[in-house]
């Protein structure tokens, strides 16, 4: 896939179809922001809180999840999607996590959408950052689309030329106190029901990372469904263009329903 067309094309697709955005800062440093949208048609149905991926790495920002952002407010949904410091701008762990934790904290002193069932979404690496973040606080749903749900198997893989490797700072062997705080394999039970997301055709993040997050939080008792995706790739799941979008949406609006 040419990911500069991809993208491009979905900026354009977002510039006819977004709606007002609020940008608020969440702290001090440049990366400190988050973007609000809301629903144009009024009281929003539920929030979304979006993590973008791009393996952790500063190539990658908030802008690549705009378009399903504008696709969930068109739907009834508020969505916050979160900017946080990636490797090459101050991140790693522990400062990613405390970011996405002070974006949440910053949404939490807004009450912008007042007593609404809130989703955790994240792609790629912003999936594991959606799981580690439901560890942290009861959510109606976590929704972590072709994520890397197994850190430390994601390590030994070496996927993404060894992004996780650059994220945590070294082997599962070496940190393994990173790995500890990191891992959402290893910060079950979250808890908070999960719809695991992956096509079947992912050539960037291994579906069976998925797989063994689901076998592992239904092991921990925790209410988690996989939902496999046949001929889709790792991005076709953040591209509201497509029927595969429209089946992820419906996924886990069926989980916030069904409470």
């Amino acid at each position: 896939m040419d990911l500069d067309r991809f993208f491009a094309e979905l900026a354009s697709w977002s510039d006819e179809h977004d709606v007002t955005v609020e940008t608020h800062r969440y702290g001090p440093l440049p990366d400190h922001e988050a973007d609000l949208r809301l629903p144009p048609s009024g009281s929003p149905r539920g929030l979304v809180v979006v993590i973008h991926g791009g393996f952790w790495r500063a190539r990658f920002g908030r802008e690549i999840t705009r378009a399903l952002c504008a696709d969930l407010a068109s739907r009834g949904w508020a969505t916050w999607n979160v900017e946080y410091r990636r490797v090459g701008t101050g991140g790693g762990v522990p400062a990613t996590l405390d970011d996405i934790a002070a974006a949440l904290r910053h949404l939490d002193e807004l009450g912008p959408v007042g007593d609404v069932p809130v989703v955790l979404l994240g792609h790629s690496a912003g999936g594991q950052l959606a799981l580690w973040a439901a560890g942290t606080r009861p959510v109606a749903a976590v929704v972590p689309l072709g994520g890397v749900c197994d850190l430390a198997e994601a390590a030994r893989l070496g996927i993404g030329d060894g992004a996780a490797l650059d994220f945590v700072g070294g082997t599962p062997e070496e940190r393994p106190e990173l790995y500890d705080l990191a891992d959402p394999m290893r910060r079950l039970p979250s808890e908070s029901p999960a719809l695991v997301v992956h096509g079947t055709d992912d050539d960037r993040v291994p579906p069976e990372l998925s797989r063994r997050y689901a076998q592992a939080a239904h092991e921990a008792g925790d209410p988690c469904q996989l939902l496999e995706l046949e001929d889709v790739g790792h991005f076709e799941v953040i591209d509201p263009r497509t029927a595969t979008w429209s089946t992820i949406v419906q996924g886990f609006e069926a989980v916030v329903a069904k409470g």
